[in-house]
């Protein structure tokens, strides 16, 4: 294994390792959602056991408006992480997407690793991944069937990331021509595309940007759950201990840089309605969702349905990974029946306020 492969491994097991390890959530900023509340419905008009989660993702009807968001791959361990969240996610009949394929366009080491992920979930839609810098350096036409037969993907998630680049130790921060290349694969590629944040939030301006570009979907992760430049800074540390990139005074700043998930979620379903018939890409919320409450608060504001990595891979290492999506479909439940919903449908037309 040359360097450059060696160096790809270690970050991935050690973005796995930092974020179950190291105080690596955001200080100053939160999702959001503590801001919202539901207005109790005292006569709700439905049977608890006649609420249907149910909802459609890419075509595909799947039993909760969730899905185990992009988390790893392309590492020996990394088999065995992706073959318990498929096959827990099959179970469940929900989405999953897995983390950056970029090693596997490098070489064909830990192809498997990703490979897995088809082999225990059938019949799921699965998503594969790449990032904003190999979009914006251009991926051929090879390297785009690559990516979707490895794991026979349903849909292509492009991360956006600068920030989590700009603390990177082997960062790429070179975005220029990332929207003109993007359409360009929008255009050429059989699936729908989705553009992915990775915890600093899209803004509406941004999202326009990316419908244009064709993009079908478009996943907020905003700021309130795992910050990826703490992650990196982490890591920067630890090869570079005394070397200081940026001001003492700044540096609390840049950590917890990043729009709330619910300022995102308001924003982009404001302009959605805005510019209806023209912006029709679905949205879905990330970032910092901890629980079924907050994915309800995400659907009445504009979601169409939840993803969730950090709170996954803590329940993963737990061995509670399917436990604590049971009890998040069962949080979910509950205020459907106490708002009066009786599907998700219903869900997105129910008042949600802020808290005085």
């Amino acid at each position: 294994m040359n360097n450059s492969r060696n160096i790809t491994v270690d970050r991935k097991q050690s973005h796995v390792e930092t974020c179950l390890n190291k105080p690596v959530g955001f200080d100053t900023k939160t999702t959001g959602f503590e801001q919202y509340e539901f207005t109790h419905n005292a006569a709700p008009e439905i049977n608890f056991c006649d609420i249907d989660l149910s909802t459609v993702f890419l075509d595909r009807t799947i039993a909760f408006p969730f899905m185990i968001s992009s988390m790893t791959g392309g590492y020996a361990e990394a088999e065995h992480l992706n073959r318990t969240l498929a096959s827990t996610a099959e179970k469940l009949n929900i989405p999953l997407g897995v983390g950056s394929m970029r090693q596997a366009l490098e070489n064909n080491e830990f192809r498997q690793s990703f490979s897995i992920v088809r082999q225990e979930a059938p019949t799921i839609p699965l998503l594969a991944n790449i990032g904003a810098p190999e979009v914006a350096k251009g991926l051929s036409d090879r390297d785009l069937e690559l990516l979707l037969d490895i794991i026979r993907a349903d849909g292509l998630i492009v991360h956006l990331n600068p920030a989590q680049e700009l603390f990177q130790p082997e960062g790429d921060t070179n975005f220029k021509n990332f929207l003109s290349r993007l359409r360009k694969l929008t255009e050429a590629i059989g699936i729908p595309v989705i553009a992915k944040e990775v915890g600093c939030g899209i803004s509406p301006a941004t999202a326009a940007r990316l419908c244009d570009a064709g993009v079908s979907v478009i996943d907020v992760a905003g700021a309130g759950g795992i910050s990826w430049q703490k992650v990196e800074e982490e890591r920067y540390l630890q090869q570079f201990e005394h070397d200081r990139r940026f001001s003492p005074s700044a540096l609390p700043e840049l950590l917890n840089w990043g729009i709330p998930t619910a300022s995102c979620l308001r924003g982009i379903a404001e302009l959605k309605q805005k510019e209806h018939g023209l912006f029709q890409t679905a949205i879905i919320a990330s970032g910092g969702i901890s629980n079924g409450i907050d994915i309800a608060k995400a659907i009445a504001l504009g979601a169409d349905m939840c993803g969730s990595a950090g709170m996954m891979l803590q329940a993963l290492h737990k061995g509670k990974l399917e436990e604590t999506i049971v009890t998040w479909m069962n949080d979910l439940r509950a205020v459907m029946f106490l708002v009066g919903a009786q599907n998700i449908s219903q869900l997105k037309k129910t008042l949600i306020s802020l808290t005085k």
